[in-house]
């Protein structure tokens, strides 16, 4: 076992193989350590997160070296989970003739094999299948779907996975579940966790007609057209079942008082917190406000506790009118700032009177601007978490001309303030970086030449991550590096050997080598980055 640094917060376990994943991931969950708040394992590596203000990174190694050398057997940690499915996949015929099997033998084998979830990952609630009693390797479509239906039921390479929701995708498929695979209003909002035991249940009564239709062409290697609309039909997940564990829904919130209305929302503006942490072993990213410090200032200086939920306004362009005399903080990028055309100051607690408008005018320096509001701004919560995931979907919609904005209670009294110090965000930004798991699979050059080039931001920037224009970081390692677990502030080189950072949104895990880490620090600054910025990475 190798250990590898992953920044300032976690450790990349890196094992022998998947068997060995699965039995140290099963080892550091049975023996839980304050402080770390993470586990992902992945094909050939358990990520270990945590937190160095509760736990030294010395004490984490020791304690993933001791569960290494006591590793149970993982194969009877998880609860068994059976799945209804209907093999009626668009693939079913043509991995049949893939595999030199008829489709009858295919559906046998696939039903008839205990599997268990080894990682997840791509999504919340995809889980990553396998099975001792799998023979098969089957390879990804050539040409990716651009619209897999959410239930899909697939194969790629040794794994079967079934997709939660509709998203892109080159798994072979199947089948299709009815099954809600991923629910984040539950109190168990993935169905099949890491270590579970699955079960594939055949629907007797379609077995045959989907054997029959299979048996008339299916489709090619390539992606072809998307799946049939039989297996894209709305799923009903009140259908009672046997298989589903009992998962209980939140209960909803009270309504809360209106205070502001939308008139403007700028280009593109969402609710935030401070995100959802620990849960990326569900395949769920952290998310939350991407300038962490600046929406806990703007929360603070309205007496909200720090991590209440407010607006992330992309680029500006924000005009909203008070329903109810209402108490406003605006921080982050460089912005003016009015009400009915009177100027005020950011980093400052103003009242917005009932029917006045409050205008925020385009971002002249940074790029995301923070908007709190006395109370918090009220919207959905999924997994505990007001925040909107552009990758994933979760969370409340981004907000739209006429959107009603309520409020919650504040935690505590205005502060007193006079003013509050603050800089204008650079378009020239140093950042910290540390060094990255996959450091050994460049060439010598590559780490100087990321901390000697100046690069630029690229029109690829958003809250999954930010890509950089520059020179090419060469790599000595072409092939391919098994998914493994992934944090924000890593940066990955996909092949064309330009860096890109992973932001709050960004996947739980990823495929590309990571050279190096942002520190955690340098994280909000490296949020008000907008297009045509230029960025130095420095060593921590």
């Amino acid at each position: 076992m190798r250990l590898l640094p992953m920044g300032e917060r976690a450790v990349l376990a890196e094992v022998a193989d998947l068997s060995a994943v699965l039995s140290l991931h099963a080892a550091l969950a049975e023996n839980p350590l304050a402080g770390v708040d993470d586990l992902v394992p992945a094909a050939r590596t358990v990520l270990v997160a945590f937190d160095p203000a509760r736990v030294s990174r010395e004490v984490v190694r020791a304690w993933i070296l001791d569960a290494a050398r006591r590793t149970p057997d993982a194969d009877a940690s998880g609860p068994l989970v059976e799945v209804p499915v209907r093999y009626d996949g668009a693939d079913l015929a043509s991995t049949a003739d893939l595999l030199g099997i008829p489709v009858a033998e295919l559906v046998s084998r696939h039903a008839g094999v205990e599997w268990t979830v080894a990682f997840t990952g791509f999504a919340p609630g995809f889980a990553y299948l396998v099975s001792a009693g799998w023979p098969y390797d089957v390879p990804r479509l050539a040409e990716p779907r651009t619209r897999v239906p959410a239930g899909a039921v697939g194969l790629a390479g040794g794994f079967s996975g079934a997709y939660p929701r509709e998203t892109p995708g080159g798994w072979r498929l199947i089948g299709t579940t009815d099954e809600m695979l991923f629910d984040p209003d539950a109190a168990a909002p993935v169905l099949l966790p890491p270590r579970a035991r699955v079960r594939f249940v055949p629907e007797r009564a379609r077995i045959a007609a989907a054997a029959a239709s299979a048996a008339s062409g299916g489709h090619s290697g390539k992606g072809g057209p998307d799946a049939t609309d039989e297996s894209s039909r709305p799923r009903n997940p009140s259908a009672p079942t046997t298989s589903t564990p009992a998962r209980t829904a939140a209960a909803p919130a009270a309504p809360a008082a209106p205070a502001l209305c939308v008139m403007t929302p700028g280009a593109f503006t969402t609710v935030q917190d401070l995100g959802r942490p620990g849960r990326a072993a569900l395949g769920v990213a952290r998310s939350g406000a991407l300038d962490r410090e600046a929406l806990r200032i703007a929360n603070r200086l309205v007496g909200n506790d720090e991590g209440a939920a407010g607006l992330e306004i992309a680029m500006g362009g924000f005009v909203a009118r008070a329903e109810t005399a209402t108490w406003v903080c605006v921080t982050g990028a460089l912005v003016d700032v009015d009400i009915d055309g009177r100027s005020v100051d950011a980093y400052v607690p103003v009242l917005v009177p009932p029917g006045a408008e409050l205008r925020i005018g385009p971002a002249r320096a940074g790029l995301r601007i923070y908007l709190a509001a006395r109370g918090g701004v009220v919207a959905p919560a999924a997994l505990g978490s007001r925040s909107r995931d552009v990758l994933a979907g979760l969370g409340p919609d981004p907000v739209a001309a006429g959107d009603a904005l309520r409020v919650g209670v504040p935690a505590s009294a205005i502060p007193v303030v006079d003013t509050f110090p603050w800089s204008v965000p650079p378009s020239l930004l140093e950042v910290r970086v540390t060094v990255g798991p996959r450091a050994d699979w460049f060439a010598p050059g590559a780490q100087p030449a990321l901390r000697g080039a100046t690069w630029t931001v690229s029109s690829h920037a958003d809250r999954v991550g930010i890509r950089f224009d520059g020179p090419a970081l060469e790599r000595t390692r072409l092939d391919e590096l098994p998914s493994e677990g992934m944090r924000p502030g890593a940066i990955q080189v996909p092949p064309h050997g330009r860096p890109v950072v992973l932001l709050a949104d960004g996947p739980v895990t990823g495929g590309y080598p990571v050279i190096a880490v942002v520190t955690d620090a340098a994280l909000d600054a490296l949020a008000q980055a907008r297009p045509g910025d230029r960025v130095r990475f420095r060593s921590a």
